[in-house]
């Protein structure tokens, strides 16, 4: 957590110093209400995470906050064919993410109640934390709260930085589109593999078999088809792909190859490395296979098919 809250505070200026663009006016102002909304909403995610001790104010909110964001600096830039092609796909992702993630129970009428992503609840009971309640309570505001929301907004600095820009939608654009909406497909593909496996998993055990006897490759206990049997962690690709591929966008609004905007996409990247690295590590707890598979299977990038 530290090293990547001092990574944004060292990075962020000097890129903005040093790479550019200048933002005009009209885009600082968009930013401080974006700004605004970012600061609103970890508000709201430490308050109502701590009263309710369901860390995951924050997950539900992910999906929905680029969208917003993009949508907004969308109608402030005139509606500019860029910026509005950039806010479809925004929002396409987040229709994927939210109904993925509404489907195992984490969105309720009452929208601070809800199923809370399992990890929270092993990350408090570890040693850094259990026992030590101030200790949680800062990571839930630096970490989660703030540190989270604003990496959200950093995400969609690309189309901050294109706002104004008087190159026309181009081939550069082009690309960035086909891109994103492959990796969009990518990762729907992957979340629809990934509950097709685990409700079929736990329909057995519900049913009353062990894990060890049911069939294969359930018994294992973790998916190794599709496209998980080619990537530990398809769905983080596919993420990191998407935010990748909006960045892109900002090259093709003539703002340069590399501009202070690729920040969020960076940083998305360094995150999902800790995430898929906690996501392993409770894998590895709990199915004996799971190593194996590790040693045959590239984390992220797709290669060589799984053998058993």
């Amino acid at each position: 957590m530290g090293t990547l809250i001092l990574l944004s505070l060292i990075v962020c200026p000097i890129l903005y110093i040093n790479v550019g663009p200048a933002l005009g006016a009209e885009q600082l102002d968009t930013l401080k209400l974006l700004g605004i909304i970012a600061a609103c909403s970890a508000a709201w995610c430490f308050i109502v995470g701590e009263l309710t001790g369901n860390n995951s104010q924050m997950d539900k909110l992910w999906s929905l906050l680029p969208i917003a964001y993009t949508w907004i600096i969308a109608v402030r830039g005139g509606l500019a064919p860029r910026l509005v092609v950039m806010a479809v796909l925004a929002t396409l992702w987040g229709a994927r993410l939210t109904f993925n993630f509404a489907r195992k129970g984490a969105y309720k009428l009452k929208f601070w109640e809800g199923t809370e992503d399992y990890r929270w609840s092993i990350v408090r009971s570890g040693p850094a934390f259990k026992g030590r309640r101030w200790a949680w309570m800062l990571f839930d505001l630096l970490f989660i709260s703030i540190y989270q929301n604003a990496l959200v907004l950093m995400t969609t600095f690309p189309a901050l930085v294109s706002m104004h820009s008087s190159a026309p939608f181009g081939w550069i654009d082009a690309v960035a589109a086909a891109l994103m909406a492959f990796f969009i497909v990518w990762e729907t593909t992957a979340d629809e593999q990934q509950w097709a496996f685990q409700t079929r998993k736990w329909a057995m055990i519900g049913a009353g078999q062990k894990l060890e006897d049911l069939p294969e490759p359930y018994c294992k206990g973790f998916n190794t088809t599709g496209l998980w049997s080619r990537s530990r962690h398809p769905n983080y690709f596919a993420e990191q792909g998407t935010w990748i591929s909006f960045y892109i966008f900002s090259v093709g609004a003539g703002i340069g190859i590399f501009n202070w905007s690729v920040i969020g996409a960076l940083l998305l990247v360094v995150l999902f490395l800790g995430s898929s690295a906690l996501a392993e590590q409770i894998s590895g707890s709990k199915y004996p296979l799971y190593a194996d598979y590790c040693s045959k299977v590239p984390k992220f990038f797709p290669g060589r098919k799984y053998r058993a």
